[in-house]
């Protein structure tokens, strides 16, 4: 398995399709949310993803979060559409994905605190992180949600 870290128009064809595929996965139909997964900001975003060969050759995405530049979802930088895939899950990867993710966050944008969206289950994982919730919990598209941002440590 292998980590990547790229902006949109560095993805492949093969990579974007098992991206899309791996979000739709987890976002549209385990968590039977009915919305538009590709919603306008993909282009503005650095993906990070790990890969893996998978079946019959073709690439499957193991992990995988989406990094959004300061401005384009909130004031601050953003790491969203956190996914581990389903037969990839109890092993570990999703907190290297968020260590990565953290990673390649402070390269990219190093004097950009970091808010995130996050589902209301995961918050002790991103506090462990550095996050902290801000505001109260809400509902996105069914699921418990709490804004948390992550400040610039030098």
């Amino acid at each position: 398995m292998e980590w990547y870290c790229k902006s949109f128009d560095a993805l492949t064809a093969p990579e974007l399709y098992a991206i899309l595929s791996a979000r739709s996965e987890v976002f549209v139909v385990e968590q039977r949310c009915v919305y538009l997964d590709p919603d306008g900001k993909d282009a503005q975003a650095h993906h990070l993803f790990a890969l893996d060969d998978g079946a019959e050759g073709r690439p499957q995405v193991a992990a995988y979060l989406r990094l959004l530049p300061p401005g384009v979802s909130y004031e601050e930088a953003s790491i969203g559409r956190v996914l581990t895939g389903i037969a990839y899950r109890g092993q570990g990867i999703g907190q290297e994905l968020l260590n990565q993710g953290l990673l390649q966050a402070g390269k990219l944008w190093p004097d950009a605190a970091l808010r995130i969206g996050a589902q209301a289950y995961l918050q002790k994982l991103y506090e462990s992180a550095g996050f902290a919730k801000v505001g109260e919990p809400y509902d996105e598209d069914g699921i418990p949600h709490i804004e948390m941002v992550r400040r610039v440590h030098h």
